[in-house]
């Protein structure tokens, strides 16, 4: 079995994604804000399905990688329906989901959307909400005052020479997603792994979460020295680990 890049038609955009055949239940993946589908996270998650004989897929959202559209002018809106669009197009049968980031906000939003085609999550230090964390907590005044007057500001990323574009839409859009401030009604086994030392989504909001989904079956795992990345290779075992769990559940 192999993989290569193919594009699937969404709207004006076309989305890019990688796909391995095999049994099922599959593994989606869900990245991050401006992450794509060549991390390495995704990359492991990859080699792990293609030795297991498992369905895998893994895609870009719109302005992301190398799928069409434009980064700013997307929200979270645009990027869980370009993730419905894969998981209604792309999977066959039960799917587990593997959201890294935003892309656990977006990974939750998939599993209220499709309950009965979701098998289990696998979130990786999730920032659901991350849209209003940041515009009411992480922005300064001149940053606020920059966003309301001009739609956009640029601040620097750790993880790249670009920086992350945080646009008026994005935080307005993402206002009508928020999960934090109820009960979320996902009823299938998670598994969340959140570091400790992650100076981009705190640890505390695990937390939160856990508190909020309404399944009996959710497991916390804190990792003291972990950062956001989560991607050195005792992350990405307890990564495999968390999939193969829930694939043979």
């Amino acid at each position: 079995m192999t993989s290569s890049t193919k594009f699937l038609d969404h709207g004006l955009n076309r989305l890019a994604y990688e796909q391995i055949a095999g049994v099922a239940p599959g593994v989606m993946f869900c990245g991050g804000f401006m992450s794509d589908m060549t991390g390495t996270k995704a990359t492991a998650l990859a080699g792990h399905c293609m030795e297991q004989n498992r369905a895998f897929v893994r895609f870009d959202y719109s302005g992301h990688g190398a799928s069409g559209g434009r980064f700013e002018d997307g929200c979270i809106s645009q990027w869980r329906d370009d993730a419905l669009t894969v998981l209604d197009t792309l999977t066959e049968g039960p799917q587990v989901l593997v959201g890294s980031s935003m892309g656990g906000w977006i990974a939750l939003l998939l599993a209220l959307a499709r309950p009965e085609r979701i098998r289990g999550l696998v979130l990786l230090a999730p920032a659901p909400d991350f849209t209003q964390a940041l515009s009411e907590h992480e922005l300064t005044a001149p940053e606020q005052a920059s966003l309301t007057r001009d739609g956009r500001i640029e601040r620097p990323s750790q993880y790249s020479q670009q920086p992350y574009v945080i646009t008026h839409h994005l935080v307005q859009d993402g206002k009508q997603h928020l999960l934090l401030q109820a009960p979320i009604a996902v009823t299938c086994p998670v598994r969340v792994l959140q570091g400790m030392r992650d100076t981009d989504v705190p640890w505390e909001r695990a937390l939160i979460l856990v508190d909020r989904l309404t399944s009996d079956d959710v497991t916390l795992t804190l990792l003291k020295n972990g950062d956001h990345r989560l991607s050195n290779a005792d992350d990405l075992d307890r990564l495999t680990a968390a999939v193969t769990e829930l694939c043979q559940a």
